[in-house]
């Protein structure tokens, strides 16, 4: 059975052990006074059934292809090992594609033959093995607690502790997983300033990295192998963004006031959905949208006009990418705006303000620190956008204020970087890591900035 089946395997005993926890529990309860709610038995139960089994089931998974593939390897002849001239990972790799029928090994010796037969044995008896063991611990937890179902039995306190273990563990995962990224990015980031100067990278006009350089060690980079200056792919990102800011700011603000102040109930109760549909499109189908269809649209709009726009340039990937982000500005501002009290609103319409000066002088001023963080919140979401300014910015890293023409950015150029079959030790791939930290810095500022104008400006009414 797959490692999926074995799960749907002890989410099924795990269901079953909750039903006959709650009905011992509640014929318990019949004749004595319990302790916990009846679905907190059955929660016991559950747990105890699925648990203990599932963490033998991550364990099996991680040791058990290495105890296998040592095992296949034991049994290897060293005279064909030694014949072949190959390694020992590129023979245990045709082995394991000739045992899971994956991929084509081209003149498949009769050793190999042998020991991939020997691989698949060893993967089915594994299965077996594997499921048997989590069947019967799962059907062992399950009978232990339900015996345990007693009157004194605390199960709401076990399951209390159980629920906060395992919100531990999450945070500990998500945590770490941030810590990995950051950590991998700096690493490689710290290998690519081996060859290219900090300097260079940081402050360098042109963005010219040519692929023609494999097996570099540190120092024997010249200038004939390209440039690296990240100045004009954070110019294009900044281009984008504003101009997709220019388009989000007003007509999210225009559109969270309306929803907020003046929609009748029943059309914001509809119409705030609708809306924030937007925020769930794939960012692909922006792209494609951009690509056939406003892009053109700017460059046959631009040349009745006397003006020459690109089909794919700065301002036709900021003006999708603008449309892309309204629904992020409008519903977090709609959010703000609704939590100004209404008293306020009530004392500015008592002096004898009216509906709009109450918005422009009351409401706004108390919304506005929330606002501004929603705001650069979305600026950050518009700096890290990436497959529309892929499909519709032209990717032609320039210095230029035009936004009519073809520009590229940070998140463009990483993709082009690691895209391909080229020498992950190289510059021209090691890049996309510096670009990324760069990103992840950048992102990472505006996040904290809108995080502190919220907290800091944010007004406390009783």
């Amino acid at each position: 059975m797959s490692n999926l089946s074995l799960i749907a395997l002890l989410l099924a005993l795990m269901a079953i052990g909750y039903q006959l926890g709650m009905v011992r529990s509640r014929r318990v309860a019949a004749v004595q006074t319990m302790h916990s709610r009846p679905h907190h038995y059955g929660m016991m139960v559950g747990l105890w059934a699925f648990i203990p089994a599932f963490f033998i089931l991550l364990l099996w998974s991680l040791l058990a292809p290495g105890v296998i593939s040592s095992m296949v390897s034991a049994q290897l002849p060293a005279d064909a090992l030694a014949a072949e001239g190959m390694s020992a990972d590129v023979i245990m790799r045709r082995i394991s594609n000739l045992a899971n029928n994956f991929g084509i090994v081209a003149e498949a010796e009769s050793w190999e033959l042998a020991a991939a037969a020997y691989m698949q044995q060893l993967k089915t008896s594994s299965a077996v093995l594997l499921t048997g063991l989590l069947a019967s611990i799962a059907a062992a937890g399950l009978f232990f607690s339900y015996k345990r179902i007693q009157p004194q039995l605390r199960a709401r306190h076990q399951i209390e502790r159980t629920v906060k273990a395992v919100l531990i563990i999450c945070s500990t995962v998500a945590i770490l997983t941030t810590i990995g990224i950051v950590l991998s990015m700096v690493t490689e980031t710290i290998n690519f300033f081996s060859f290219i100067p900090p300097a260079d990278f940081f402050f360098g006009t042109t963005w010219n990295p040519r692929f023609s350089t494999t097996g570099l060690t540190e120092g024997s980079l010249t200038g004939s192998q390209g440039s690296f200056g990240i100045l004009p792919l954070l110019s294009g990102t900044m281009m984008v963004a504003a101009i997709a800011l220019l388009v989000a700011i007003p007509l999210g603000l225009m559109v969270a006031i309306y929803l907020a102040e003046y929609a009748p109930v029943g059309f914001r109760t509809t119409a705030k959905p609708i809306i924030e549909v937007l925020a769930g499109i794939p960012t692909i189908v922006y792209g494609f949208f951009a690509l056939v269809t406003v892009g053109p649209f700017l460059a046959d709009f631009g040349a009745s006009i006397g003006l020459t726009i690109r089909a794919t340039s700065a301002l036709t990937a900021g003006v999708v990418m603008g449309i892309m982000i309204i629904p992020f500005i409008s519903s977090l501002s709609d959010d703000i705006i609704t939590q100004v009290p209404k008293a306020l609103r009530d004392a500015s319409l008592g002096l004898g303000a009216t509906k709009s000066e109450t918005v422009r002088k009351v409401v706004l001023p108390a919304a506005l620190p929330g606002i501004v963080g929603a705001i650069l919140l979305a600026a950050s979401r518009a700096i890290g956008e990436t497959m529309i300014v892929v499909l519709a910015a032209g990717n032609s890293p320039s210095l230029s204020a035009n936004p009519f023409e073809a520009v590229s950015t940070v998140t463009v150029t990483i993709v082009n970087q690691l895209t391909g079959d080229n020498d992950f030790a190289s510059p021209q791939s090691l890049v996309a890591f510096a670009l990324g930290l760069t990103l992840f810095v950048i992102t990472l500022l505006l996040n904290v900035v809108a995080l502190v104008i919220v907290r800091k400006y944010r007004e406390q009414y009783e």
